[in-house]
This record gives structure tokens, sequence and C-alpha cells, in this order.
């Protein structure tokens, strides 16, 4: 009678059994203790270092590390028994295509962190020339892409696929895919424009076509606005390749610009005491206004002698309620100096 170690099951004996499952459970150990390990010794000693990448790393790529060594466990002790060359052939691929699938996720996870650790600060930098925060979501989204469908055709690849002839075949089907998305495609390539022209940022408040409204989000495809009435409107990005746009933000101050009518019955020294009186404003609030003006005596009309009243409003200033200061102001000092209007008065605003 044989030693019950001799004894086989599907062609191993039970020693061979026990060597591959003591490799395969040692491997799942190894895999669980570096994960505490890293979670409880690894993580304090990061803590200690004065950058907090290490601190990341560990967070981020511990479980990556613990498929790995696991799967590994699980081939070495899988490469103790004696199977049949199909089922050792099928088992051999599983294990690539798991490991292709796993060092993948490994590498997504690092570059992952390596762009939210360095070019995300970077980004935040309004004076950062090299990278915008406008950019920064969708490079992290191609990149992870990219990784995941390399990572994917090397699993193929593994797994014993023609990827020649797969890649081939998504080439033309790519190829009609992209005529019947031709919408899509445009957008995409608005969205680069968007990005590389950097025409508006996150933030600013923006006119294009029928919207005027704050840009809440940038995206490859399209670009979302919070309108002046509330609601968020979804604009293709191929809309601001092809039509005109606006940046109200951008603007360096807003020029304002009144025709004055003074009746016919104002004598010169009025009008002289009225261009001064407008000049004299626009230097009283140095705090709202640019120190530009321009305050003229210009025509003689039907009905009215004009003064020409230019001022800019500073970009950080309140525009409607300068304004509204500045009208009043204007009103109560022509009062206070007995200068009266002519009827109508023409206003026109504009930017600079």
């Amino acid at each position: 009678m044989l030693p019950v170690w001799e004894r086989h099951i599907w062609n191993n004996s039970l020693e061979k059994w026990a060597l591959a499952l003591t490799i395969a459970f040692a491997g799942w150990i190894l895999g669980r203790s570096l994960y505490w390990a890293s979670a409880n010794v690894l993580r304090k000693m990061a803590a200690r270092t004065r950058t907090r990448l290490d601190d990341v790393l560990i967070t981020t790529l511990r479980g990556p590390l613990v498929v790995l060594i696991t799967l590994f466990g699980l081939y070495l002790g899988y490469n103790q028994l004696e199977v049949p060359p199909r089922a050792e052939l099928w088992a051999d691929r599983v294990f690539r295509v798991g490991l292709a699938l796993t060092l993948t996720w490994l590498v997504v996870r690092f570059l992952d962190t390596m762009i939210q650790e360095y070019l995300v600060p970077k980004a935040a930098l309004k004076e950062t020339v090299v990278m915008d925060e406008q950019l920064v979501p969708v490079v992290r989204s191609s990149v992870k892409v990219l990784v995941w469908v390399l990572g994917l055709v090397m699993a193929l690849n593994n797994a014993g696929y023609d990827v020649a002839a797969l890649l081939a075949g998504i080439g033309i089907g790519g190829l009609a895919l992209a005529m019947a998305a031709k919408d899509s495609v445009a957008n995409i390539f608005g969205g680069i424009t968007v990005f590389a022209d950097k025409p508006f940022r996150v933030g600013d408040r923006i006119r294009v076509q029928e919207h005027d409204g704050m840009v809440e989000e940038v995206g490859l495809r399209s670009t979302r606005i919070r309108t002046l009435a509330g609601p968020v409107v979804v604009v293709p990005n191929h809309k601001f390749t092809d039509s005109v746009l606006e940046n109200v933000s951008d603007e360096h101050a807003r020029r304002v610009r009144h025709e004055l009518g003074l009746i016919y019955e104002t004598g010169p020294d009025r009008i002289e005491r009225a261009i001064e009186v407008l000049g004299h404003i626009v230097d009283e609030h140095q705090d709202v206004l640019r120190p530009e003006r321009v305050t003229s005596f210009v025509a003689f009309n039907a009905y009215s002698l004009d003064l020409l009243f230019v001022y800019h409003i500073r970009k950080d200033a309140d525009i409607f309620g300068t304004q509204t200061m500045i009208h009043l102001e204007v009103l109560r000092r022509f009062a206070q100096e007995g200068i009266e209007f002519a009827y109508p008065t023409q206003v026109e605003i504009s930017k600079a």
C-alpha cells in the first residue's frame, strides 16, 4: 500500500499538491504582510520625511503590488504540478494576461500620482506657462486611457490573439466611425484649440453667440457656462472656433462714453465749468476709475450743445455700481452749478 504522500490526484501526488498550495498560500501571506506593513510601518516611516510623494506612493501602489506578489505565488505554486499541455498553455496565458493587467494598473496609479503631486500644484500657480489648470484633467484622463489601451493590447497579445490583425480591423472600423462622428471630432479639435490658445479660463465671464455667463468647466468635447440668468448651458467646443468669442473678464477696463447735451442758453463760462466738473469727478474717484478721461466740447447740435465725457472703470470695480455713482454725481454737480441738460441726451457704453 502506497504512503499517503505518494497517492496521486489528477496525475500529481499529494506531496506535490501540498507543496503547490503551500507556495500559493505563502505568496498570499506575503502580499497581505506587505499590505499590513505599508499601512502600519512604511507609512509611519514615510511620514517622517519632508516630501509627501512617498506617503502617497505607498498608499496608491500597495494594492497593485499585493496583487502582483499574490499572482506570482499562484504561478510558482502551479508550476510545481504536472498538468496536460493544453491546460498548461491556458494557465500560462491566464497568468500573462493577469500580469499585464496588474502591471498596467501599477503604472496608471504611479503616473496619476506623479501628475497629482507635480503638475496640479504647478497648474494652480497663475504665473506658470508650462501647464494650465484646465489642461491637467485632460492630461490625466488621456494618460490613463493611453496606458490602459497599451496594457489591454499587451494582455491580448499574451492571450494569443493576433494583435496586428486586430489593430488593422480597428483602423478600418475607426475610419468609418470617424466619418460618422465628425461632429464629435470637430468638438475634440475645438477643445484642443481652447487649451492651446487659452481664450478663456475657468471662472472667466464670456459671451459666445447668445450665451453670456461664467465658465465652470472646460472639457475636451464641450464647455459648461453658468449663464447670468442662472441655468448652465453646455456649449460644444467647435463653437469657439467658428464664432466670435468675447472674454468680458479679460478686459483691462470698461470704457463708458457719454454725449451730454446742454441747452443753448448755456454760456461759454458754464460750458468750461461743466468740463472742469467732469474732470474733477474722475479725479475724485480714482479708487474705481482709471486716470484716463476725455472731457470736451464737441458739437453744436440742433437742440443742444454737446459735451463728450469718456471715463474708464477699473477691472476689479463693480461696473454697474460705479456707473450709477458717477451718473448721480454728474447730476448732483451740474444741479449745484446751475448747468441744465437739453432733451434728449444720448448715452453709449462700449468696451475699451
